[in-house]
């Protein structure tokens, strides 16, 4: 089934799913991204300046994984100084996905100290080994493994996916969720200082990993991750006391609009 979602301003396929906050979507030849989303494939692309999604998931998981029902242009005019007006002029069309909690939160973790194209490969290594197998358009797919399937295993298991020490903080994160120690659901809806400080105490989960799985596994936009590019532009273009927290309950959005201007250059 192939829908339209929105128009290519309001959502840019490339921005999005290039700007490092997921790890399951692929571009081929025609520009056309392809991924997986639960148990569901999906291929995205961009017609006449229109979005269009063909799945065999129901529509309104698309409307809310590509969070549409929020007013971006609205929110983005609220963002002030030259600085971050640049950016958002230069980011316009970064959509933070809604997505799965767990994913988010072990896809994080596999980020630690590594690069998108590592990242991609061990993920979907990780997906090949110990997701659920399925079909579609005459290929084999996976999904993204349970925290209880990969909770029944030991850091050595994971060999196979090459995280390397990571593979440990995995298997811890894995049991916290599956035993309840970790509640997602109860962190989606608590104050996101608190659920940055729940996800801290799972070892091998540190501020940066927190805060990217806060606003983008949990939705908590107003979650500011601060990495290597983040700080650079921060010292360089905001005031020695800057507050993430003056951005507002959007926070998030901005941080994704500067990392993108920042990484990229503004080219």
């Amino acid at each position: 089934m192939k829908i339209k979602l929105c128009d290519a301003k309001s959502l840019d396929i490339e921005k999005t799913f290039e700007c490092g906050q997921c790890f399951r979507w692929n571009c081929n030849e025609k520009g056309i991204y392809t991924g997986v989303v639960g148990k569901y494939l999906a291929e995205v692309s961009v017609e006449n300046g229109e979005v269009y999604i063909t799945s065999e998931a129901p529509p309104e998981l698309w409307f809310d994984y590509f969070d549409l029902d929020t007013d971006y242009a609205a929110v983005s005019a609220g963002f002030d100084g030259d600085y971050l007006h640049n950016c958002v002029e230069y980011g316009f069309g970064i959509r933070i996905l809604r997505q799965d909690s767990w994913e988010a939160l072990c896809s994080f973790i596999i980020s630690q100290c590594n690069n998108i194209t590592r990242i991609k490969g061990i993920v979907e290594r990780l997906c090949e080994g110990f997701g659920e197998k399925f079909e579609a358009n005459g290929k084999i797919y996976y999904s993204f493994p349970s925290a209880e399937r990969l909770a029944d295993l030991e850091p050595e298991d994971l060999a196979v996916i090459r995280a390397g020490y990571r593979a440990e903080y995995i298997i811890n994160a894995a049991k916290a969720v599956a035993s309840g120690e970790l509640d997602l659901d109860t962190l989606k809806v608590c104050d996101y200082r608190e659920a940055i400080k729940a996800l801290r105490q799972i070892r091998g989960i540190g501020e940066k990993v927190a805060n990217c799985v806060v606003l983008f596994g949990l939705y908590h936009m107003e979650a500011f991750p601060i990495d290597v590019w983040m700080k650079r532009a921060l010292k360089e273009n905001f005031s020695p006391d800057f507050d993430p927290s003056s951005l507002g309950k959007y926070a998030g959005l901005a941080q994704q609009y500067i990392f993108y201007y920042a990484r990229s250059g503004g080219k």
